[in-house]
């Protein structure tokens, strides 16, 4: 199955890094127009000079810099075909104690992984249904099916309900033909977060999560990408709805 994307637009959010950037170098490999979001206005440029990519820089949790984004870009560049949502994350934060955990922390990891998937859901969304065809790609988390071993609860939380809107918006988008998925990352070393977290764990706990996966290694956030552009594809037109666990056999 060869998997391309010849002159269709793509935007994928979070692109500085990580399985953003995987994702964005995995689309302009398979010839789509692509042009990457992300909050980090040094890290998007510095990614999309390297992809040969266009970029913005925006704050995916604010409903107005979003809608005025995806305006500006199909104004310049038409149409969006693909959305593939893979910022998130847990803004910095460490697991603690629930009766340490804050409002404004509560809401800044809902910010980053539910509000942004909603905005931008909401920017493209119609007219995909309008123009009868489209995809969007979620990034979500084995955390939204199961307990997070970040041990932060709003992020478990988020994570769940992005898997949520994913069905919602897969029942509101499919009669107009546009289909509405999501990835379930397993572990993956793909960012700074993911880096501190996996030091903390020590030698040891390292190899007992290595020895969790049926695979016996971690993942690299090309896996993730790969699983992304399948979903986005021509060959994945009559999955939608699904969230798909990218894990290693962990799930």
């Amino acid at each position: 199955m060869n998997i391309e994307f010849d002159d269709r637009l793509v935007v994928v959010t979070g692109g500085a890094q990580g399985i953003g950037q995987a994702t964005a170098s995995g689309f302009k490999a398979a010839g789509a127009r692509v042009h990457l979001l992300d909050i980090d206005s040094d890290g998007v440029e510095a990614a999309a000079a390297e992809i040969g990519t266009g970029c913005s820089t925006v704050d995916l949790g604010d409903q107005e810099a979003v809608a005025a984004c995806i305006q500006e870009i199909e104004a310049t560049h038409g149409p969006i075909d693909i959305l593939a949502n893979a910022a998130g994350g847990v803004r910095g934060q460490i697991g603690r104690p629930i009766s340490e955990v804050s409002e404004q922390d509560w809401r800044a990891v809902f910010a980053a992984n539910v509000d942004a998937a909603f905005w931008l859901a909401q920017a493209v969304g119609p007219g995909m249904v309008e123009r009868g065809r489209g995809r969007i790609v979620f990034v979500a988390s084995g955390a939204g099916l199961r307990p997070s071993r970040t041990g932060i609860q709003a992020y478990t939380a988020a994570k769940h309900a992005l898997v949520g809107l994913t069905k919602q918006l897969s029942w509101e988008f499919g009669p107009g033909g546009v289909t509405v998925n999501a990835v379930a990352p397993g572990f993956v070393l793909s960012n700074p977060a993911s880096q501190k977290q996996w030091e903390s764990y020590g030698a040891e706990g390292q190899q007992r999560l290595i020895d969790g996966l049926h695979t016996k290694r971690l993942g690299r956030a090309e896996d993730i990408a790969s699983a992304i552009l399948f979903l986005a594809s021509d060959a994945a037109g009559w999955i939608t709805g699904q969230t798909l666990s990218v894990d290693g056999g962990r799930s």
